[in-house]
C-alpha cells in the first residue's frame, strides 16, 4: 500500500546553485547488490530526472551494482513480469505526476525480484524545484531497507571554497549539488561545525583582522559572534545536546581547550598544559573530547573527559596524528595521519587500538563521519587544487568531486535534520 508523505524543505538562501562538481567513483563493496532502476514515467517533464539522482545516490556508495532496464520498462507494480528480471534481485519502479497547482507527486514501488513482492512503496509530494530533495529522500528509503542502516543522501555538507583571496563558507547536498553560499569575504575562513539539530554553523573568521568564533542560524544568516578575547579564537565543536562549544584559545598564553555555552557566556578552561592543545571534538555521548596536542613532542590525538582531568594519548603510529572525529557509534574515531611527508586518513577501533588506513595517501586532511558512520568525508588536492573525497569506512569505495572553480577546505558532514 502506498503511503501519502509531504517533503518539507527549509531553503536558506534564496538562489540555490547548479551542480559545482565532477565526480568520480572508485572500488567497489565486497558484495554488491544487482539492481535495476527504471526510468519514471513522467519524469521528463522534470528539470532533474529524479530516478538519475536515485541511480547516483546508490551508485556512489559502492554497495549496488546498477543492471541495465535493456528497454524495459514497466511504471507500476501490475506492469512487472518477474521472469524478465532474474539478474537481479531488487526493481524500482516509478512515476511522477504534475497537477494543476504545480506541485508534483512521486510514486515508487521497491521489489524483491527473487521472492515477487513489494519492498517498499511510497508517494511523496513537493514543489518541481524539490525533485533532487525528492530523490534524495527515495534513495534514503532504498538503502535503508536494503543495508538496514539510514541513508545520508538527504543530509548536507558544509566546506571552504577559496579563489584568491576570495573565500565562501558553503553548505551543499551531500553529493555537492544545490551549494548555497552563507558567508563570502576577502579575509580567511575556518573550522566550520554543524549544530547538532543541523540549524547553524560555527565556523572561524577573520573578518576583523584575527582569528574569532561566530556562530550563523540557517534561518536568519545573520552571523553572532561568540569569541573574541586577545588573542585566537578558533577550532570551535559543539556538544551532541548542541547547548556548549569547545573552542581554543591564546588569551592565557598557549592554545588550549574552553568551554562555553552556546551564547558565549560561562566560559571555563579545561586543558592546563604548556603544548599547544587543539582541535577539540565531542564525543556522541557528550562525556569525552578528542583533541590534538604537541605535549609528548609531537602532534598526537588525546581523548580526556569533558568534566577535566588526565588526557590520554591514544595515537603511537605515524610521525604525527592530528584532526579526530568521533565515529557516530562512538566507538571509533577518524583522524588524519602524517608519515613520511604524506598524509592519510586513517581509523582508529577504541577498543583494540588497531588503526586501518583508508587512503593512498597525499593532501588528505580534516576527515569527518557521516552521521551513519559508514562513510567519511575529507578534503584532498588533485593538480595542486583541493577537492572533496569520501572513502567508505572499510576503506573500499573512494569517491572524489572536483570542483569547477576554487579551491575547497575544511569540509564537515551535517547531521541527520528531522524534516
Amino acid at each position: 500500500m502506498l503511503r501519502l508523505c509531504s517533503l518539507m524543505i527549509l531553503f536558506f538562501i534564496a538562489v540555490p546553485a547548479r551542480a559545482v562538481l565532477d565526480i568520480e567513483v572508485t572500488g567497489a563493496g565486497e558484495h554488491q547488490m544487482p539492481m535495476t532502476i527504471v526510468p519514471f514515467s513522467g519524469e521528463d517533464k522534470l528539470e532533474q530526472q529524479v530516478s538519475e539522482v536515485i541511480r547516483s545516490d546508490l551508485l556512489r556508495t559502492g554497495l549496488f551494482k546498477l543492471v541495465d532496464p535493456a528497454g524495459k520498462a514497466p511504471h507500476d507494480v501490475p506492469d512487472v513480469n518477474y521472469a524478465n528480471w532474474q539478474n537481479v534481485e531488487s526493481l524500482l519502479v516509478g512515476q511522477v505526476d504534475k497537477f494543476p497547482d504545480g506541485h508534483i507527486e512521486v510514486r515508487f514501488h521497491l521489489l524483491d525480484t527473487v521472492k515477487q513482492g513489494e519492498l517498499l512503496a511510497q508517494a511523496v509530494s513537493a514543489s518541481p524545484e524539490q525533485a533532487r530533495a525528492i530523490a534524495h529522500h527515495i534513495a534514503d528509503a532504498i538503502y535503508e531497507k536494503l543495508t538496514g542502516a539510514p541513508g545520508v543522501f538527504s543530509t548536507r555538507i558544509a566546506y571552504v571554497n577559496r579563489q584568491g583571496r576570495y573565500n565562501r563558507l558553503v553548505i551543499a547536498d551531500s553529493d555537492g549539488f544545490g551549494e548555497q553560499t552563507l558567508l563570502a569575504q576577502n579575509q580567511p575562513i575556518m573550522s566550520p561545525s554543524w549544530s547538532p539539530d543541523g540549524s547553524a554553523l560555527a565556523y572561524v573568521s577573520f573578518e576583523r583582522g584575527r582569528a574569532m568564533v561566530f556562530m550563523q542560524p540557517l534561518a536568519t544568516g545573520k552571523p553572532v559572534l561568540l569569541a573574541s578575547y586577545p588573542g585566537s579564537n578558533s577550532a570551535p565543536a559543539w556538544s551532541p545536546d548542541g547547548q556548549q562549544l569547545a573552542i581554543v584559545l591564546t588569551h592565557d598564553g598557549s592554545s588550549q581547550i574552553y568551554l562555553m555555552r552556546k551564547d558565549g557566556s560561562d566560559l571555563r578552561r579545561i586543558t592546563f598544559s604548556e603544548a599547544i592543545d587543539t582541535e577539540p571534538t565531542f564525543s556522541p555521548d557528550g562525556r569525552f573530547l578528542l583533541f590534538t596536542s604537541d605535549r609528548g613532542g609531537s602532534a598526537q590525538i588525546y581523548r580526556m573527559p569533558v568534566s577535566g582531568g588526565t588526557a590520554e594519548r591514544l595515537t603511537f603510529e605515524g610521525s604525527n596524528n592530528f584532526s579526530p572525529h568521533y565515529s557516530p557509534d562512538g566507538k571509533s574515531f577518524v583522524y588524519t595521519q602524517f608519515n613520511d611527508g604524506i598524509f592519510h586518513i586513517a581509523v582508529q577501533d577504541f577498543l583494540s587500538g588497531q588503526v586501518q588506513i583508508l587512503t593512498p595517501g597525499g593532501w588528505e586532511k580534516k576527515p569527518s563521519f557521516a552521521p551513519n558512520g559508514k562513510l567519511i568525508l575529507f578534503a584532498t588536492e588533485v593538480n595542486g587544487r583541493g577537492i572533496l573525497s569520501t572513502v567508505s569506512s572499510d576503506g573500499r569505495v573512494k569517491l572524489k568531486m572536483t570542483p569547477q572553480q576554487g579551491d575547497i577546505r575544511e569540509p564537515v558532514w551535517g547531521p541527520f535534520v528531522k524534516q
